[in-house]
């Protein structure tokens, strides 16, 4: 199974990542590498979590990711 993961560079160094259709699943590293591998991790422990409380788990679904450009507004 696989799972869309969003990385951020986070502002003290490093970064973290979440997973936007499983809330409350995120993780970190120093790399983005790291922080894919601690994801994976973390997706594992979560789906557990969920299983064991009779969650449903919810499925990857497609989306789209991208920029909108807005004026600032003052």
């Amino acid at each position: 199974m696989e799972y869309t993961v969003l990385v951020y560079k986070d502002e003290d160094g490093g970064f973290w990542g979440e997973v936007p259709v499983l809330p409350g699943c995120f993780s970190q590293g120093e790399t983005v590498e790291e922080t894919m591998e601690n994801m994976k991790e973390a997706i594992e422990v979560h789906i557990t979590a969920l299983k064991e409380d009779l969650q449903e788990i919810q499925i990857n679904k497609e989306f789209v990711i991208g920029n909108v450009s807005v004026t600032a507004i003052a």
